[in-house]
């Protein structure tokens, strides 16, 4: 069965995997490539890369009124626990079971401070392996590293990595991500949503076709890419 990939800007993205929908890093409150608010959505599962305002943007109050469960590292998951949310702790390359597939966290290089200064734990990043047999890679903010490649030797069907540049990694580097991840498509996140990480998508995604063995997704906010 395919999953369906829906991007609504950002870092945010929508899962729908075998019925059930996972979220990755859902902000949509004061998003400016949205207008979807969470009060118009369900969700089963979250996924929170880390603690910074626009990736674990509405996660509790999305998590509270749906019961979804939230995965992500132990300590962000402590404190979720404190505001009354579900949650499943999991740490950087550990993998668990869920009925939609396996969550295995990876390394991250970035930051992660909660809204109220505390600290959150380490970032990560995220692949999903889903029963059908597919995986996607949603790197989180992160800067380049060379331990990409042993994720890539685990075999990635889509890579989604940050192209913004300023507090990530930038289109060079993420090309030079995906010839170490070998994935079969790659698409961009983490730009264009202010004027600090504005990047020319169209252009990165050409040098994705030529210069690396994946090819381009390229969505706008709300559209959604069938992976088989």
């Amino acid at each position: 069965m395919p999953i369906q990939v829906t991007w609504w800007g950002h870092a945010t993205f929508a899962l729908q995997i075998d019925g059930y929908n996972v979220w990755i890093d859902p902000w949509l409150t004061d998003n400016p490539m949205t207008n979807l608010t969470p009060d118009k959505v369900e969700a089963d599962y979250i996924l929170v890369t880390h603690g910074h305002g626009d990736h674990l943007g509405d996660t509790i109050p999305l998590a509270q009124r749906t019961g979804a469960t939230v995965i992500t590292v132990a300590e962000l998951a402590h404190w979720l626990d404190t505001q009354g949310v579900k949650t499943q702790m999991q740490h950087i390359g550990g993998t668990v079971n869920y009925p939609f597939g396996k969550v295995k966290l990876t390394i991250a290089h970035h930051g992660s401070r909660l809204p109220d200064g505390s600290y959150a734990g380490p970032p990560c990043g995220v692949l999903v392996r889903s029963t059908g047999g597919q995986t996607v890679y949603h790197a989180g903010d992160t800067g380049l590293f060379l331990d990409m490649q042993l994720y890539g030797d685990e075999g990635i069907d889509l890579a989604i990595l940050p192209i913004g540049d300023a507090v990530t990694m930038g289109p060079d580097d993420a090309l030079r991500a995906l010839r170490l991840l070998k994935p079969r498509f790659a698409m961009p996140m983490h730009y264009n949503t202010w004027e600090g990480i504005k990047q020319d998508e169209k252009a990165w995604g050409a040098r994705v076709a030529a210069e690396t063995s994946a090819q381009a997704v390229l969505l706008q906010p709300g559209e959604s890419f069938e992976l088989d």
